[in-house]
């Protein structure tokens, strides 16, 4: 059996990156995982353990740390998150593409740790154009949408590393060339 690819999919908030994600997953020719993450914070109502996340407590977390089990992690908000490489190496040697849906600084330390990963970074077509969809959500007040587009900024001037990058003006165009970049990594 062939080893499944290892993915790193990012971009910055409010660019579509879910969404085409959702249509990406549809397609079975991929034969896509999606990476499940360990936290250290409190499941919330109707999340499962090993479906959502692999909840754990901080000092579990913090030996996993130690004992270098994560392809990436970072601390928000005083929990933990990381992506555990013993899960994602188990789906890959049974052929699974594995697809991590990560911040650009946790792509950053998978691609160091992982060169042979494939990295998709998701662009807005303009900054002007991202501010617009950010605002368009009625979500969020202004301050918030400006520190979203100061970081998708400096994410932007980051993501030099990342092998791929695909401008997301049109998700349908979005999603078929996202499929094409992995079928064409996958040798299909």
């Amino acid at each position: 059996m062939k080893k499944g690819l290892l993915i790193i999919y990012s971009g910055p908030s409010g660019v579509g990156k879910s969404t085409i994600l959702a249509e990406v997953l549809k397609n079975e020719d991929l034969n896509l995982a999606f990476s499940v993450s360990m936290t250290t914070r409190s499941p919330r109502e109707g999340e499962q353990n090993g479906v959502d996340y692999f909840f754990v407590s901080k000092e579990e977390f913090e030996e996993a740390i130690k004992n270098d089990e994560f392809l990436e992690h970072a601390q928000y908000v005083e929990n933990y998150y990381g992506t555990p490489r013993a899960y994602v190496e188990k789906m890959r040697e049974n052929g699974k593409n594995v697809i991590l849906e990560i911040d650009v600084q946790g792509g950053i330390q998978v691609i160091e740790k992982c060169p042979d990963a494939v990295s998709i970074f998701i662009c807005p077509p303009s900054i002007e154009e991202l501010r617009k969809r950010l605002t368009g959500r009625g979500t969020e007040k202004e301050e918030v949408v400006n520190k979203r587009v100061d970081q998708a900024q400096r994410e932007i001037m980051t993501s030099k590393i990342y092998k791929y990058h695909v401008v997301n003006e049109v998700v349908e165009d979005s999603v078929n060339t996202v499929v094409n970049i992995l079928k064409n990594e996958m040798g299909a």
